[in-house]
């Protein structure tokens, strides 16, 4: 079925169950942007300056307190080699969440890398960055100058891709991903992330997260959406 078949019978359908046609038509638009899009832009590993990479889940690690780091796990492990297959192709600056940087951090090459760590607060409590605290302390290191990145490519789980390359491009950055190298896809059973154990769990979790983000947008920018 052609996206635009679909898109006119879920319309019609919201149109029938909301009884009224504007609140339809924008609510299939955000429905098909959210739920039904996936794939973030691609662009070559040649054309970028900078790589951004995002960590995903992470494990428990035995004996350890409550602001201890957890073990990074092998989804970040999958990630680590991801940045390395594009750091390959074009040896650029490397931003990478330390649950992928630890994985880099003795690899030939990796001089450059800027591990993103998580914060301690002043009572000594671990805060672990957002995918947007991500985002902001990656632009703090570059001070500010998003534009001066040049194309950044962004290193993701496959269901988390999409998402980055949004919070990335909120932040300025003309971030994409390496058209060049599949991203994992795999899931960790034992994270310490409930959300990060299984996909249809994740999917629910990023889904509710973008339609959150578009809500905020929408309260900022009335009429916008």
């Amino acid at each position: 079925m052609a996206k635009s078949e679909l898109q006119g019978l879920l319309e019609q359908r919201l149109t029938e169950e909301l009884g009224e046609a504007e609140a339809a038509a924008r609510l299939t638009g955000q429905i098909f942007e959210i739920a039904l899009s996936w794939r973030p832009p691609q662009a070559p590993a040649a054309q970028v300056s900078r790589i951004v990479a995002y960590a995903f889940g992470n494990r428990p690690r035995d004996g350890a307190g409550p602001n201890d780091l957890a073990d990074p796990g092998p989804v970040n492990e999958a990630l680590a080699q991801a940045v390395r297959a594009i750091h390959r192709l074009n040896p650029v600056k490397i931003y990478a969440q330390w649950e992928i940087a630890r994985f880099l951090v003795d690899q030939p090459g990796m001089a450059d890398m800027v591990s993103i760590e998580p914060v301690y607060l002043p009572d000594g409590t671990l805060e672990y960055l957002s995918t947007d605290g991500v985002a902001a302390e990656v632009l703090r290191h570059e001070g500010g100058a998003a534009a001066s990145m040049g194309a950044v490519a962004i290193v993701a789980h496959r269901d988390h891709a999409k998402r980055c390359v949004q919070i990335s491009r909120r932040h300025g950055m003309n971030a994409i991903v390496a058209a060049e190298i599949e991203l994992p896809v795999t899931y960790d059973p034992l994270s310490g992330q409930p959300w990060t154990r299984r996909r249809d769990i994740y999917l629910a979790h990023d889904l509710a997260a973008q339609f959150i983000a578009l809500r905020s947008q929408a309260i900022a920018e009335p009429g916008e959406i």
